[in-house]
C-alpha cells in the first residue's frame, strides 16, 4: 500500500477519534443536554453555545489555511463549497436538520459516535438518517448535482 494512502487512513483515523472525544466530552453526543440546549423557552442550557462558539474560530482558522494552500497536505483536491445563494432546497434541508435534532436530540456527527457504543436510540436514528441519504441519492441526485457541491461534500454538527 502506497505511504501516502496509508498516511491519508492514520490522519484520517487520528481526526475522526479528536472529533469523537471532543463530541463527548462537549456533552453533543447526550441528547438530553442537546434538548435542554433547544428548550429556550423552558429549562435552557446554554453551555453547548459555547462549544459551538468555540468551533467557528477553529474552522475560520483551518479554511483559512486551507484556501491559502491550495491542496489538502496528503493529495487530492480541495473541495471548498462555493455555493452563497440561499434557495428552498437549503431551507428545506435546514428545516428538516432542525426538525430531526429537536426531536432526537442527535445530529450526524454525534449519532455516529453514540452508535459505535452500540446505545440503540442512536442506532436507530443512524440507521434512518443512512435510509434518508439513500433515498434522497436514489430520488434527487440521479445524474444531477447541485452548483458549487463536489459529491460526498456535507457537513456534522
Amino acid at each position: 500500500m502506497p505511504q501516502r494512502i496509508v498516511s491519508q487512513r492514520i490522519v484520517s483515523l487520528v481526526a475522526g477519534l479528536l472529533f469523537g472525544v471532543g463530541l463527548i466530552l462537549s456533552g453533543m453526543t447526550d441528547p438530553a443536554k442537546v434538548l435542554a440546549f433547544l428548550d429556550v423557552a423552558g429549562r435552557w442550557d446554554p453551555t453547548l453555545a459555547l462549544v459551538m462558539a468555540s468551533a467557528i474560530p477553529v474552522a475560520a482558522v483551518g479554511f483559512a489555511l486551507a484556501r491559502r494552500r491550495g491542496a489538502p497536505l496528503l493529495g487530492g483536491s480541495l473541495r471548498i463549497p462555493t455555493r452563497r445563494d440561499i434557495d428552498a432546497r437549503l431551507i428545506g434541508g435546514s428545516l428538516l436538520f432542525g426538525v430531526g435534532w429537536g426531536l432526537a436530540g442527535l445530529c450526524p456527527g454525534p449519532a455516529l459516535v453514540t452508535a459505535a457504543f452500540g446505545i440503540a436510540p442512536a442506532l436507530v436514528f443512524t440507521v434512518a438518517m443512512l435510509a434518508g441519504m439513500f433515498t434522497f441519492n436514489l430520488l434527487f441526485e440521479a445524474g444531477s448535482r447541485p452548483r458549487g457541491v463536489a459529491k460526498g461534500s456535507g457537513t456534522s454538527c
